[in-house]
């Protein structure tokens, strides 16, 4: 059956005007995104990641909303495709949730391609002109400028999904973030689980893919487990790739954590030498017993490499085992084992 699902009680739902119960229910609905309050923005019309993969044509000139990952991924791409692209980020940093140190060595390589990247934006109206669409933009407190593009990608940010679900009828407390739900993604109400991006967390497929496995074995369990979110990697796609896992130096230094770091830049990696990809590095950030806290990559396949990092993570490993792990020669891999040894 398909439809849009709305809550009549705790346990029915009416979907395409049918009624049905269920003893046990998981709401896995995603997200959506949000759309700022900005002065003609509306009028003038905007684009998202899902309708910026399938356009007929290629803007010549495009504005990108939104300095996180999925922003500055579309920017690479379409500026490779040939477009002109601007990112205008309303907050201090490109990227914020990762480590600052790769995160402005990847910014500096996106401009030296020609990107235009802008951080402390104020976005001030759209409206349509006759060559486009004009944007009037403050920048950095500069003077106000006019922007004009031939198309805007919204890329600010998602929130959870839940306003056709009416959840108050089913007795499901909600948050700004999303659903609440325990450790084991069960909601307010004992036969209803959430997972996924609907419950606020991070928003990733494979998080979803993870938590919606367990929401369904929790449903049917005597003894529903917690769901373990204590390693999640992640990585922004752009080209070289930022791949992320654990703590940044920021965090650790805001929790007032004693840490070493370990780098290997990725000129001194031989194989990235003969391959011509020697711009990025691998870092490695560990507590003073040895305990991997954070694991960052900036590289051609960073999220491939980092996957001795999660694993030494998961699995409890000090860095000196990642150390003296002998790597195939030659090859990228190489640069975890070094930045582990530099710890």
């Amino acid at each position: 059956m398909i439809g849009e699902a709305v809550f009549l009680s705790p346990h029915e739902l009416s979907i395409a005007g049918k009624a049905l119960s269920a003893s046990q229910i998981i709401i896995a609905t995603g997200d959506e995104n949000i759309v700022p309050t900005i002065d003609g923005l509306n009028d003038v019309g905007y684009i998202t990641n899902v309708q910026a993969v399938s356009l007929p044509t290629l803007p010549r000139r495009l504005a990108i909303l939104g300095g996180g990952a999925i922003g500055m991924e579309f920017a690479q791409l379409f500026h490779r495709f040939g477009a002109e692209v601007t990112v205008l980020e309303h907050g201090t940093a490109l990227l914020d949730k990762e480590d600052r140190e790769l995160a402005d060595t990847l910014c500096t390589l996106l401009s030296n391609e020609g990107l235009r990247l802008e951080t402390n934006v104020e976005l001030r109206r759209v409206q349509r002109d006759p060559e486009g669409k004009c944007l009037t933009i403050c920048c950095n407190k500069r003077e106000e400028e006019e922007l004009v593009v031939d198309e805007i990608l919204l890329a600010i940010g998602r929130k959870p999904s839940l306003s056709s679900l009416q959840l108050e009828k089913a007795g499901v407390k909600t948050s700004k973030k999303g659903i609440v739900v325990d450790a084991t993604l069960r909601t307010s109400q004992r036969h209803i689980w959430a997972a996924g991006d609907v419950t606020g967390a991070l928003q990733f497929t494979h998080v979803a893919y993870e938590q919606g496995k367990l929401a369904v074995q929790n449903a049917f369990a005597h003894a529903p487990q917690p769901f373990d979110d204590h390693v999640i990697p992640w990585v922004t796609y752009t080209n070289p790739a930022l791949g992320h896992v654990g703590k940044t130096e920021e965090q650790l230094r805001q929790d007032d954590v004693e840490y070493r770091v370990g780098r290997m830049f990725l000129k001194d990696v031989e194989r990235a030498v003969a391959e011509g990809k020697t711009e990025g590095l691998v870092k490695l950030l560990v507590d003073q017993q040895g305990t991997i806290l954070g694991g960052h990559i900036l590289a051609e396949g960073a999220g491939d490499l980092l996957a001795p990092i999660i694993l030494a993570m998961q699995a409890g490993i000090p860095v000196e085992k990642l150390a003296a792990t002998i790597m195939p020669y030659p090859n990228m891999v190489e640069g975890v084992r070094w930045a582990a040894d530099k710890v």
